[in-house]
């Protein structure tokens, strides 16, 4: 049962963590400072804080116009959930 909660907790940590990058990467472009890598939102994503991302990159307008993030980072969300719908039906049966 104990796994259950510290799952959660990382759900929640890389969530928060992928929605406060967009915002942190967006008013650095607008100052002309030190960029956050794309590779880094990315894998952000992968670990867990895509969803989170997506919505923030949405209410930031940031990356919007980017066909790699527009498609990457929904892609990744569809991935994910398939994983996690997948681990559900098979082996938590």
């Amino acid at each position: 049962m104990w796994w259950q909660w510290l799952l959660l907790a990382y759900i929640g940590v890389i969530s928060l963590i992928g929605f406060i990058l967009p915002a942190v990467d967006k008013r650095k472009a607008k100052k002309d400072k030190w960029r956050i890598q794309e590779k880094t939102l990315f894998i952000v994503s992968l670990l867990g804080g895509s969803a989170a991302m997506y919505i923030s990159m949405r209410i930031f307008h940031h990356k919007t116009k980017h066909k790699r993030f527009m498609i990457g980072i929904p892609l990744i969300i569809v991935l994910q959930a398939a994983a996690i719908f997948a681990v559900w039906f098979f082996l938590l049966k």
